[in-house]
């Protein structure tokens, strides 16, 4: 398009955001507004994307990071054809697709889910290195960014992860209009300030006016042409651009504008101009996945002697399944040497990434691999993946498909003390909408987890150990998500133990303990915390009259917990005793805490006798 047909095509995404806004009653008309000149050159004369086959391989990528501005996206959209003017007016209505913030849950043109702000960059940083490193590919990776985000501290991750992977395929686009939500942003119009920053992470940088758009039109090509370094466009524009009464105004932000007839005339009426948007090039397909036999590592019951570490397990069975399958990558924050991905990135460097020390964009790197289709398993200590629970929570609502990986769970780590203990990570991913949440307690087990999460859906999580646990289970045992393990039982139980990693081994104990005082309980091993196995739990209840949970986590949200919602259908819950990490850790032998923390063998036997002698006997 020429520079009258872009100034138009601009109006008219300003129009039909503030129509959409205006039909809601609700929306961010004057965020739109400001970009609506950015989009407008970027749709009509450097994005190429068939709208009709969102998953080809050569699309490029577009992600608006600034999701609270999808008028304007849902705008272009019906500029490109790919929806109608009545679907357009239903946005934010129920059951719309044109939702608030947009998901790829509805629309199949959306990368990822944002508006939780500062996550757009970080995904688009892993879209970019598939393309760049996995996909062989030559397609491009464009974020449009508002300035408010710029302080979130993902931002700057993904920033420095790009510069150091020389991301030439990535462009961010920063909406530079000044204003935040309340009022002024932090650096205002001082596009300068933003220079330096990017810059300091080695971006090329471009500075222009986010309105004129020949001056667009040319850092857009700039950016296509720059070799060696990803491309920030910032670009100086005004919230509410072409209506006085809301033009650069505070006050304004996520309101429909107080009078759409009279601002829609002031940008010159509603138009119907059609983009016919560049094709993407003609393209091989980007990548095989081979598929091989998938064969597990192995061990005996009982060997070695010392037991096997989980974490052990994992990075083995993670090998030996990308060697597998040509679709698997993994992912670490730095501490591949004690999660054990360096297993991994050993046998297949080209498919192992290294995310050092930044949570937030290890997650984010994972779903931005996961939507151009591969599986990645992004790994490091429990405790930390706390740090990146907000895009956990993003990537759910996107519906992605990631393998997360904790280890150095629980106070069972030693003499590290609390600040490396995970003992939160189970009710975190617990409260995670669809996810799938796992504790393997030996070797083997832990092998067939990490094969089954490959093929599954939404977030995964597997929980690790740091120490040596016995292998208890034979090479060939399989392990259903959603199922367990009664690894004692008699017909005279006098109550059930339920435990899962390090403390099935505990209550293994405990059960030897007991029954040598003639006192039978069951022991079930929990592996699958959610889902969760409803009826061996409820068969227990029924034939033993109580249960006690043990965990190497808080008391809140973890196993206990998950037992507890086996029986919230309305039936009689059973009697129920608790044992988990009450206390605050500090440095001890992994014996020790578990000792102080009251979850060994000693602490649960003792509370089985406690609850036996006070039982009541019908």
């Amino acid at each position: 398009m020429d520079t009258a047909e872009l100034t138009e095509l601009g109006q008219q995404l300003r129009v039909d955001g503030v129509r959409a806004s205006a039909a809601a009653g609700s929306g961010h008309p004057t965020s739109s507004m400001s970009a609506a000149d950015l989009m407008a050159v970027l749709l009509a004369n450097h994005l190429r994307y068939d709208f009709d086959r969102p998953a080809h391989p050569a699309n490029d990528r577009f992600v608006l990071s600034k999701g609270h501005a999808s008028p304007l996206l849902y705008a272009a959209y019906k500029a490109a054809g790919a929806i109608d003017d009545d679907e357009l007016l239903s946005f934010r209505e129920l059951g719309s697709r044109l939702e608030g913030h947009p998901t790829p849950r509805r629309l199949p043109w959306v990368e990822t889910a944002t508006g939780s702000l500062g996550q757009g960059l970080p995904v688009g940083v892993g879209i970019a290195l598939a393309g760049k490193r996995l996909d062989h590919s030559e397609h491009r990776v464009w974020v449009l960014c508002g300035d408010s985000e710029m302080a979130e501290g993902s931002v700057w991750e993904a920033a420095e992860h790009a510069g150091h992977e020389h991301l030439d395929n990535l462009t961010v686009i920063v909406d530079v209009n000044r204003l935040g939500q309340r009022g002024p942003t932090r650096h205002g119009h001082d596009l300068d300030a933003y220079a330096r920053r990017f810059q300091a992470f080695d971006w090329h940088t471009v500075e222009v006016d986010g309105h004129d758009v020949d001056a667009v039109d040319r850092a857009y090509g700039e950016a296509l042409s720059t070799r060696g370094q990803p491309t920030a466009i910032l670009a100086r524009t005004l919230k509410g651009k072409g209506v006085e009464a809301v033009q650069d105004r505070e006050g304004l932000h996520g309101k429909p504008l107080p009078d759409a007839d009279e601002a829609i005339a002031e940008l010159g009426g509603i138009r119907g101009l059609r983009v016919r948007v560049h094709e993407p090039p003609a393209t091989r397909m980007l990548h095989s996945v081979p598929t091989g036999r998938l064969d597990l590592p192995r061990w005996e019951k009982g060997d070695p002697e010392k037991g096997v570490a989980t974490r052990d397990a994992f990075g083995q069975a993670l090998a030996a399944l990308g060697t597998a399958r040509g679709d698997v990558v993994a992912l670490d924050g730095e501490v591949g040497d004690s999660t054990r991905t360096e297993f991994f990135a050993k046998d297949h460097p080209d498919r192992f990434f290294e995310c050092y020390i930044a949570e937030q964009q290890l997650v984010a790197s994972a779903v931005g691999m996961a939507t151009r289709g591969w599986v990645p398993y992004a790994s490091t200590f429990a405790a930390f993946l706390t740090r990146a629970h907000d895009f956990v929570r993003m990537a759910s609502i996107s519906g992605a498909g990631i393998n997360l990986v904790g280890s150095h769970a629980g106070v069972a780590i030693g003499q590290d003390g609390p600040s490396q203990m995970g003992l939160e990570d189970l009710a975190m991913f617990r409260s995670v909408h669809g996810s799938t949440v796992l504790y393997p307690c030996d070797a083997n087990q832990t092998a067939r987890l990490v094969a089954a999460m490959a093929g599954l859906d939404g977030i995964r999580y597997l929980r690790t150990s740091r120490g040596e646990s016995p292998v208890i289970y034979g090479p060939d045992e399989e392990f259903p998500v959603g199922g367990s393990k009664v690894l004692r039982s008699s017909g005279g139980d006098r109550l059930t133990v339920v435990a899962a990693g390090v403390t099935v081994h505990e209550a293994l104990k405990a059960a030897d303990a007991l029954a040598a005082d003639g006192v039978p309980v069951r022991v079930i091993d929990l592996y699958s915390v959610k889902p969760v196995d409803r009826a061996t739990l409820r068969r227990a209840a029924e034939e033993t009259g109580c249960l006690l949970t043990v965990e190497d986590h808080h008391e809140e949200g973890g196993l206990g917990d998950a037992v507890l919602d086996a029986f919230t259908d309305g039936r009689p819950v059973p009697r129920l005793v608790r044992l988990a990490v009450r206390m605050m850790p500090g440095s001890a032998t992994p014996g020790e805490q578990l000792r102080a923390a009251g979850i060994d063998a000693d602490a649960i036997a003792a509370s089985a006798r406690l609850l036996v002698e006070t039982a009541v006997v019908p």
